[in-house]
């Protein structure tokens, strides 16, 4: 009787619970749905309910009753899709520093994309970058921690830590036969976002390494430079760019394009979350050559900016299709200092092209490098990417490929890659994207259906 009872109470707990939270969203339900719908809700609740208490009754170990509730808020959310999520108090505060331009971590922008960790870029010249973690690494393990069932934030949290800290990622890449592991030392990342410098011939070089909140005044003092140094064109590198600031991309775009002309918008379920964007604050001046260079680790903001001007015919795209990242979140504060992280819209650029899973094709496709065999598809005879992970992990060796080396050494001496010095800004002889780009310049008045001044 006693267990009975017990259970009956921890019960009732769980209903209240549910129907909290169905008094809790019953507004927004009944401004767009029926009020069956929110009875639908509740049953659905209720089975929740008794799974709650069945939980905390039975299983073979105490559980607190909150962790129960976080586990199934993450579930709930990670059906959704990778980028919404909930954040516990000391979560939502790390997210808060994300993009002051400053924070402790490795240097690399991860997406979870075919349920996998994934990295979108690395940083340029932060430890990540200088150890050779490429764009479209599998992340598989963190310190020895399987990723397969990780959120994206919990990634991000282990990833980040004291400066001077080794963390050990655990990739797999295409081309090798096993897992590799990287010893990357922890540091400071410095946000530098803009880079510059003037090529052979008077045409302008502008490097945007991520969208943070300095981003367009940073590019507008470059762009000053450069034009009282003669530049004739120029050439906007987001290669690797990860993203960042929606309001940077907007200030960046509208540099290039006309008062009034159509940026990128938003859509929805509810009409808040409907807003377009455009030129505001354009720059009133002849318009001259220009080039944009992408790859698949430009993503998100640096993906609009890219769409705008090439749906505006401002300026030619040069190199591989883009990441595919266009989502909105929205942050929801919640009581006890903690957070959600929502996906309430996805951008779409001035032609009406999704950007959300699609990404930006070039016009011009050049590859960095000549391409050996065409990337094969992520489901071979039934069996998805994530699978044949698996199958290679449990067959044994974490970084025992030809590539690889012995264990982590060769990973841990890459960290230290040219001495620690920053890579030079431009390669002419060697980047072969950045090449065409010039090309392009030179033969500008060729190519048709480019926007001119007047």
């Amino acid at each position: 009787m006693r267990r009975l009872g017990k259970m009956a109470s921890a019960r009732s707990m769980a209903l209240w619970l549910a129907a909290a939270f169905v008094l809790g969203i019953g507004l927004g339900v009944f401004r767009t749905s029926s009020v069956s719908a929110v009875v639908k809700t509740y049953d659905e609740l209720e089975t929740l309910a008794d799974v709650l208490s069945i939980v905390e009754q039975n299983y073979v170990e105490d559980v607190e009753p909150s962790k129960l509730v976080t586990g199934a808020i993450n579930g709930m959310l990670r059906s959704l899709d990778p980028h919404s999520s909930y954040m516990t108090p000391e979560l939502y505060k790390e997210m808060q520093v994300e993009t002051e331009g400053e924070f402790g971590g490795v240097g690399i922008e991860i997406t979870i994309k075919d349920d996998l960790l994934t990295v979108v870029a690395p940083i340029e010249d932060t430890p990540a970058w200088r150890a050779g973690i490429q764009p479209g690494d599998r992340i598989i393990k963190v310190d020895g921690t399987s990723t397969m069932d990780m959120t994206l934030m919990d990634a991000v949290r282990r990833m980040r830590g004291k400066k001077g800290e080794a963390v050990i990622i655990t990739i797999m890449r295409e081309g090798l036969d096993q897992p590799k592991d990287y010893s990357i030392v922890r540091d400071i990342i410095h946000v530098a976002s803009v880079r510059y410098e003037m090529l052979p011939e008077n045409w302008g070089y502008v490097k945007i390494r991520s969208f943070s909140k300095e981003t367009s005044t940073e590019l507008r003092k470059a762009l000053t430079d450069l034009k009282g140094k003669g530049s004739r064109g120029l050439v906007l590198d987001l290669r690797n760019d990860p993203g960042g600031l929606l309001n940077q991309a907007v200030e960046v775009s509208e540099m290039f394009l006309k008062k009034g002309e159509l940026i990128v918008y938003t859509r929805g379920r509810i009409p808040a979350q409907n807003r377009e964007y455009t030129a505001q604050n354009a720059l009133d001046e002849e318009r001259y050559p220009m080039v944009v260079l992408v790859n698949r680790g430009s993503a998100s903001a640096s993906e609009i900016v890219a769409g705008a001007l090439q749906d505006l015919k401002r300026a030619v795209l040069v190199g591989t299709q883009t990441f595919g990242k266009g989502s909105v979140q929205t942050i929801i504060p919640l009581k006890d200092n903690a957070g959600l992280r929502l996906t309430t819209a996805k951008y779409y650029t001035p032609a009406g092209r999704q950007i959300q899973g699609v990404g930006i094709a070039p016009d011009i496709v050049v590859e960095q490098k000549p391409a050996v065999e065409a990337e094969k598809a992520h489901e071979e005879g039934g069996i998805t990417e994530k699978e044949k992970i698996k199958q290679k992990l449990e067959n044994g060796g974490s970084s025992n490929s030809k590539d690889a080396g012995k264990n982590s050494a060769p990973a841990a001496a890459n960290n230290n890659k040219g001495n620690g010095k920053p890579k030079p800004l431009t390669d002419l002889e060697n980047d072969l994207q950045l090449k065409q780009a010039i090309g392009v310049l030179k033969s500008w008045e060729v190519i048709g259906g480019v926007k001119q001044a007047g």
